[in-house]
């Protein structure tokens, strides 16, 4: 079972879950209103050959939630303030969906403190053309996950909303874990995920500003392509075939979120490129 941690910045707290039992170092980020509690079942399956981290992303679960602060250039900040306490210079990073962006602009930004990358159906490379900015009130009614942030009268009829959810089908018990760390009752009495309607304003629109891919990256990097995800067309692929000069493209069963889905294939999937490319002591 992994540990609770808390690692303090003089602006922010980050809580973050660790597996240490192998030595490898390994940092796991979620995507957008999830949990470090959605990389259980990888971090269980991995954690005898590594060091593991995963983090509730500043905004969400356990971590400090700012009024305003969600940029990209923070929350490498942050990762890279957490390595640096755990004594790391670099680590291999497995990041999803926004993450996956993130993880592209740190490749191009700060090489060095990657070893490897693996992108999980991200969204958004590309930088937003500015008229974007008006859908997205839009997509924040109508985008399935987001439809967990509540409000709701209680915490049954916010587990029957999540039941509905992509993410949760088949609703095992570590789908229950990932809920329950994921929401709180707020001080109305009304139930809601923890995840903030700052962090999400805030995070869009620096996914809308900046691109993620602009020149050659040359890190070692496995694309993941879940059979029912997001990235099932050849010009989605394009940015990352351009820029990302050492990939592999590898498809998994399950939608976006493959790792709850499907995690047996998606755990081996991503422990034979891990392997490929540890360090050899």
């Amino acid at each position: 079972m992994p540990i609770r941690q808390t690692f303090s910045k003089s602006d922010i707290q980050l809580s973050y879950l660790e597996w240490h039992q192998g030595q490898e170092p390994l940092l796991l980020l979620h995507g957008l209103a999830d949990n470090a509690l959605v990389w259980s079942s990888l971090g269980d399956y991995l954690a005898a050959d590594y060091h593991i981290v995963a983090p509730d992303m500043r905004g969400h679960g356990e971590s400090s939630k700012p009024e305003d602060d969600y940029s990209f250039e923070s929350a490498i900040a942050d990762l890279e303030a957490l390595m640096d306490s755990l004594g790391w210079s670099s680590a291999h990073v497995v990041s999803h969906s926004w993450t996956g962006k993130l993880a592209a602009i740190w490749a191009r930004q700060n090489p060095e403190r990657l070893r490897s990358m693996i992108l999980i159906d991200p969204i958004f490379i590309w930088k937003m053309p500015s008229y974007f900015k008006l859908t997205f009130p839009l997509l924040y009614r109508v985008l399935p996950f987001l439809k967990s942030m509540g409000p709701f009268v209680s915490y049954e009829s916010a587990k029957q909303q999540a039941q509905q959810l992509s993410q949760y089908q088949g609703w095992t018990d570590l789908h229950q874990q990932v809920f329950d760390a994921g929401i709180e009752q707020k001080p109305d009495g009304s139930w809601g995920s923890k995840f903030t309607i700052a962090a999400r304003d805030r995070i869009f629109e620096d996914v809308m500003r900046l691109p993620g891919l602009t020149e050659p990256v040359y890190l070692p990097t496995l694309f993941i392509q879940p059979q029912k995800g997001v990235n099932r067309q050849d010009w989605q692929l394009k940015p990352y075939k351009t820029h990302l000069k050492n990939l592999s493209i590898c498809q998994v069963p399950g939608n976006h979120w493959p790792f709850l889905t499907q995690p047996e294939a998606f755990n081996q999937t991503v422990a034979a490129f891990l392997n490929q490319h540890k360090c050899k002591v």
